[in-house]
């Protein structure tokens, strides 16, 4: 399976944080949750982290994503 790639994110002036995948809005962290994830984006591999945190994470279908007819470029 391939890495997790594509994820930002920006924290505001009030401990919001804001991630993004490819320039577009996944989620938005406040209070406690920001804090928590801060806490992880120093201690692992920040992408994994960041995919984890917005639910873009293993949803099982990706081998068979990959096969489809559309996908065989």
């Amino acid at each position: 399976m391939p890495e997790p790639h594509g994820f930002a994110y920006t924290v505001t002036g009030n401990g919001t944080v804001r991630i993004t995948h490819h320039h577009n809005h996944a989620t938005t962290l406040n209070g406690s949750r920001a804090a928590r994830f801060l806490e992880e984006i120093t201690a692992g591999d920040p992408q994994l982290v960041m995919a984890r945190w917005t639910g873009n994470y293993k949803h099982g279908n990706e081998r068979a994503a990959r096969n489809h007819p559309r996908n065989r470029r």
